[in-house]
């Protein structure tokens, strides 16, 4: 096998898994405030207060308004998924196996970069339901209520994240199944379920936290959490001769933090409401 031959198909399996975690891995990192390039072990992220507007008198000096800024520490963490590929399989059998592990390795990056952000998520400010009851239209009125008091913006970069049980619930509220799919309006969720209502945009997700029967939901805004990325998705793939296979292994580099956690409501609800 020439040298060109192998970095050709380096080359592509790198491609794929980044289009693969991107497609359909991570399905909340373009939800959250993400930053890229981030040097070290650790990265900030600036949260300003909230400016007050006062009169002056003529000729008088204009006041400040003395906002308060605060820093939040990011830390990042190094993961890494790998399997092997043996260089017969794919003439025994008539799966693509490059492609499955593709697949594969980027999923299980991507589900790791939807555990950091639901991790961070868990320390809401606000907290609605009890565990008691299914997802109904007053608990979802009450949760968007709580981040209007709180003066989150209401500017498209909202977000509802409920797990399949909750998803089916909501499509039994006539305004949410009734409303238009909001997939044109972020062309990274083609693919995945979603919808716009109340200015939300609803996504359906299987990894939120479960425990039991007992879920948590959740509903923020895009830069109340915070998504740190040291290095992206990357595959290193090298071969071993004495195995006659090459071994695939997945990586990046990434974390994510609470930022305000006034922009972040927690939804309890129970997986075991009964759906009529």
């Amino acid at each position: 096998m020439s040298v060109s031959i192998t970095q050709a198909f380096i080359k592509q399996y790198e491609a794929d898994v980044h289009i693969a975690y991107q497609r359909m891995g991570a399905k909340l990192r373009n939800t959250v405030r993400s930053k890229t390039s981030t040097t070290g072990a650790a990265t900030v992220f600036q949260k300003a207060g909230t400016g007050v507007a006062a009169t002056k008198s003529r000729h008088g000096m204009v006041p400040v308004m003395n906002i308060e800024h605060t820093q939040v520490e990011c830390a990042l963490e190094d993961y890494y998924a790998g399997d092997w590929l043996d260089k017969l399989d794919e003439i025994k059998t008539n799966v693509d196996e490059r492609k499955t592990l593709v697949d594969a390795g980027a999923y299980a990056l991507g589900r790791k970069t939807d555990e950091m952000i639901l991790a961070a998520a868990q320390g809401a400010a606000k907290v609605v339901g009890d565990y008691g009851t299914g997802l109904s239209k007053g608990l979802l009125l009450s949760a968007f209520e709580t981040l209007n008091a709180a003066d989150v913006p209401d500017d498209g970069q909202r977000f509802g994240v409920v797990g399949p049980h909750q998803w089916n619930e909501l499509l039994n509220i006539d305004e949410f199944a009734s409303s238009d799919f909001a997939s044109d309006a972020f062309p990274w969720l083609k693919g995945t379920e979603s919808r716009k209502w109340l200015g939300i945009t609803w996504l359906m997700h299987s990894g939120l936290p479960l425990a039991g029967t007992q879920r948590d939901c959740f509903l923020w805004h895009k830069t109340a959490i915070g998504h740190a990325i040291g290095a992206d998705v990357q595959s290193d793939i090298t071969w071993h001769g004495d195995r006659a296979a090459w071994f695939v292994n997945n990586m990046m580099s990434q974390g994510a933090c609470l930022i305000d956690a006034a922009g972040v409501v927690r939804i309890k609800v129970t997986d075991a409401a009964e759906i009529v």
